[in-house]
């Protein structure tokens, strides 16, 4: 799901230049004004994907079909004219509702094991979007553009471990590989993704909610990237601790 719209703009980031590389603008207040209508539209649909795992605690919703409704509400949003705001809007918070519901057995897992898990794995997410958001925003322009194709084989590389775990049977190796190299992956994708926004509200482009979906499903993706590694290693601790009281 991480992946979704990045691959939409894999093709636009490959054509930069070394000249376009040397022109260092500072971010202009029609910028700043896009992006402020960008990370208030991301917190709105966060909240949003919240709901719907709350929603999966409730009725246990989560599953394929709130998948598959989510990337139709994402192809629908890409295919309705910019005009169409309310509606294009709606289509995003929908699919955030419907990625909510799609991670909520993962939460639920989270909530059954260790409640401080899920708020730290949340407050992780949060402080390294943060981090690596702001790190782009006050580099030089394009300057982490050229780590897009770099980024675009670290998610090819992802779909063959996920192929081969699949055909081969995933060893608890493979298993780690695959999570830690999506961690860097899509923590890459955060300040590539938040350059190429600036870039391309500085050319015009000034569909925020286009913008927030991609930021939206890079913080999901690591979100949900940190939380399996923290249930994992809280599941480590917990049959440490029973080993040693049964010695």
């Amino acid at each position: 799901m991480g992946t979704f719209s990045s691959f939409f703009d894999s093709q636009s980031r490959s054509q930069w230049n070394y000249n376009t590389l040397k022109n260092f603008r500072q971010i202009s207040p029609i910028v700043q004004t896009h992006l402020k209508k960008v990370y208030t539209t991301l917190c709105c649909a966060l909240v949003a994907s919240a709901f719907g795992a709350y929603l999966h605690i409730i009725w246990s919703i989560g599953g394929y079909l709130t998948t598959f409704a989510c990337f139709g509400a994402i192809i629908w949003l890409h295919s309705t004219p910019p005009c169409q705001e309310e509606k294009r809007v709606s289509l995003l918070m929908a699919s955030a509702v419907f990625e909510g519901a799609s991670i909520g057995p993962l939460i639920d897992l989270a909530i059954q094991i260790d409640p401080s898990v899920l708020v730290a794995a949340f407050v992780g997410t949060a402080l390294a979007f943060a981090c690596f958001s702001g790190a782009a925003m006050l580099a030089r322009r394009r300057e982490y553009l050229y780590l897009g194709g770099l980024l675009s084989s670290g998610v090819s590389m992802l779909l063959w471990l996920h192929f081969a775990s699949s055909i081969f049977g995933g060893s608890t190796a493979l298993f780690k590989m695959e999570i830690y190299l999506g961690l860097l992956v899509f923590v890459g994708y955060m300040v590539v993704d938040t350059q190429d926004i600036i870039e391309k509200a500085h050319l015009g482009d000034l569909d925020y909610v286009k913008h927030a979906l991609t930021l939206f499903t890079d913080f999901v993706a690591v979100f949900v990237r940190i939380l399996i590694i923290m249930l994992k290693n809280s599941a480590e601790k917990g049959e440490r601790k029973k080993k040693k009281r049964s010695d």
